[in-house]
């Protein structure tokens, strides 16, 4: 999850460079709400991990 999050800002910062705002615009909120569920399931499995 963390992967693509960090794939589609990359892809969000090069249409930024290249001029395409709307693309870049879309990339950098689907990355923000990949980088979101990313910390939420993270925070789950940390409460929820096993326990010895």
């Amino acid at each position: 999850m963390l992967h693509y999050a960090l794939i589609f800002l990359v892809v969000a910062i090069i249409a930024a460079i290249l001029g395409f705002t709307g693309i870049a615009g879309t990339a950098a909120w689907i990355a923000q709400i990949l980088f979101v569920v990313f910390l939420i399931l993270a925070a789950i499995s940390f409460f929820t991990g096993r326990k010895p």
